[in-house]
């Protein structure tokens, strides 16, 4: 059936709507922040992390970056930086981001021309398709109802399209022209619980991949955490977490002087080595026809600058974002496809 329709796009010629006028959505729920990008302006991110208030619990303030999220049950969850306000969290990096599905997508649904109900499509990722992708469309699709900030939303998911992690960013750097037109490429995507690898021929096409349910950023941050060095003078234990949160803020630990830069190459080292001892072991047979290796993945640049000067190597730029930038383009490829069948 043909559809007949078209995308209609923004000023700065992104997929704004689909043909059907729903929102398109793109939503990268990674371990470390809830990335999302509706096309317009520049990606966001919410940090990873909840706290579910009691119902006598009075929450502190919330904003964009921090949403306060009520379910019809009343259940309420605080999202992102303010959370670290209460005490014992939720972080997504040490639990199954699948089956939070849902919440993640409340948390990253801000109003839409100045409106709280309206129907959107969703575009999201996971690193094994064939395993979540069900339960994810499960979870997202239909009518959601729920407030947000003290406002209620009424929001329609018409439609969940679910792509493999990662293939997001070769498809963007694809675009920017980064990718070669010939060989094989091996995208590295270092998360925060997580990385992964696939490699994909020229046409795109993902002929091997391997998928590493740990260690990401956050098996770095544990390493750090036990570290005499910085236990000794906090007189406790090191939160993994709040390393992590470290890695973005001069390496420093919450809101204390204390900083293990100058010792960070010492557990970098081995993580660095662990990662690409991997890659290499994995793809020997293919290495011959390997053109790019292209690393992406919000914890990239705790290892960009050992990649620089690297002839096969291409770091993205604004890695964090490159993933959930080409979930995005992904709906101008479906809605083509809607309207040719």
């Amino acid at each position: 059936m043909t559809t007949g329709t078209k995308t209609r796009r923004s000023r700065k010629g992104q997929t704004a709507t689909s043909a059907s006028g729903d929102r398109i959505l793109a939503l990268d729920a990674g371990n470390y922040d809830l990335k999302f990008f509706d096309g317009i302006g520049h990606p966001k991110a919410i940090r990873s992390v909840r706290f579910q208030l009691p119902q006598g619990r009075d929450a502190v303030s919330y904003s964009e970056a921090s949403p306060l999220i009520e379910l019809p049950d009343g259940t309420r969850y605080h999202f992102g930086a303010q959370a670290y306000k209460y005490r014992r969290q939720q972080q997504t990096v040490v639990e199954n981001k699948v089956e939070l599905a849902r919440l993640h997508l409340y948390a990253c649904l801000e109003s839409w021309n100045d409106s709280t109900e309206f129907s959107v499509q969703v575009y999201a990722s996971t690193p094994d398709p064939a395993r979540n992708a069900e339960p994810m469309r499960e979870q997202l699709t239909g009518l959601h109802e729920f407030r947000r900030n003290g406002l209620d939303y009424r929001v329609q998911v018409t439609h969940v399209e679910v792509e493999r992690e990662g293939m997001g960013a070769y498809r963007y750097a694809k675009q920017l022209g980064l990718v070669p037109s010939s060989g094989y490429t091996i995208v590295v995507d270092i998360g925060g619980g997580t990385w992964l690898t696939r490699l994909v021929d020229a046409e795109g096409e993902v002929i091997d991949e391997n998928v590493m349910d740990r260690g990401g950023a956050y098996e770095l941050a544990v390493s750090i955490s036990f570290d005499k060095r910085l236990t000794s003078i906090l007189g406790t234990s090191a939160d993994p977490s709040i390393i992590m949160d470290g890695f973005r803020n001069e390496h420093t630990y919450a809101d204390t002087e204390l900083s293990w830069e100058e010792w960070l190459d010492e557990h970098l080292d081995s993580w660095f080595k662990g990662i690409f001892q991997t890659v290499r072991a994995q793809y020997t047979p293919y290495l011959p026809r390997v053109t790019r290796f292209l690393v992406t993945g919000g914890s990239t640049h705790l290892i960009s600058d050992r990649l620089a000067g690297r002839k096969l190597f291409t770091v993205m730029g604004d890695p964090q974002f490159a993933n959930v930038r080409g979930l995005h383009s992904m709906s101008s490829d479906t809605q083509l496809c809607m309207t040719a069948n």
